[in-house]
């Protein structure tokens, strides 16, 4: 049973980009929550409780519930917006749940085992995670927080696709329906000396095409056609 996840908010009448300055300043954060059929309602948050909450993985990958002026809903973070450089949260966007309507969200990928692997253990090899979250659909009573990847077997020279991950019942990857190609490694482990063999050859491929156009720009204009003397 997934954890019960709870933030608080008060509505509010006060809207445009002056309200919200000045509920910032007074130590609280604009948001809307929008979505199921209902109009969009402006709430705003206790700045410091609501910072608090954001540090946790849970705040972007799992069904949160709002408390609103005592009213609980189900909701889901879609946007959130932060200052260039001070800790403060400028404003976010919440999207209300539907029970009975399938969502596509992306949650975080969890990897276990990866020290007591083969290739963990192996001296020059380099596992890679090629994807750190993964979009998947579903219901949302069956929105999974993470999605674990147990790599207690991988060797030298595996690769782990998304058609691979193990998912929970009633969870699909949306990407998979697209064709094969669209089926992405999620982890790879390759002798480290594969890594700097690939780095150069890329590096060369990028600058074979620059080699060309600086030459190109170097060479000198052809000489303008001289005008034929009259006879």
């Amino acid at each position: 049973m997934a954890t019960m996840h709870n933030i608080t908010a008060s509505s509010r009448k006060d809207e445009g980009k002056g309200a919200s300055r000045r509920l910032r300043r007074s130590g609280h954060a604009p948001a809307i929550v929008y979505g199921a059929g209902h109009p969009p309602q402006s709430v705003q948050f206790e700045h410091n409780a609501l910072w608090v909450a954001t540090q946790n993985e849970w705040f972007y990958s799992s069904i949160l519930h709002l408390t609103i002026d005592g009213n609980v809903t189900k909701v889901l973070l879609r946007d959130m917006q932060r200052h260039p450089f001070k800790q403060q949260i400028m404003h976010l966007d919440f999207q209300r749940i539907d029970e009975n309507a399938a969502i596509r969200f992306n949650v975080p990928l969890h990897f276990l085992n990866q020290e007591k692997s083969p290739a963990g253990k192996t001296a020059g090899v380099i596992v890679t995670h090629e994807l750190n979250e993964i979009e998947v659909s579903c219901l949302p009573r069956d929105l999974p927080e993470f999605i674990e990847i147990d790599l207690s077997t991988l060797d030298i020279g595996d690769i782990i696709h998304m058609s691979d991950l193990k998912l929970p019942e009633g969870v699909t990857l949306p990407e998979l329906k697209l064709g094969k190609e669209h089926d992405l490694a999620v982890v790879i482990a390759k002798h480290a000396k594969e890594e700097v063999e690939e780095a150069a050859e890329a590096a060369v491929v990028a600058e074979v095409p620059s080699t060309k156009a600086a030459k190109a720009a170097a060479a000198p204009a052809a000489a303008p056609a001289k005008p034929e003397k009259k006879k």
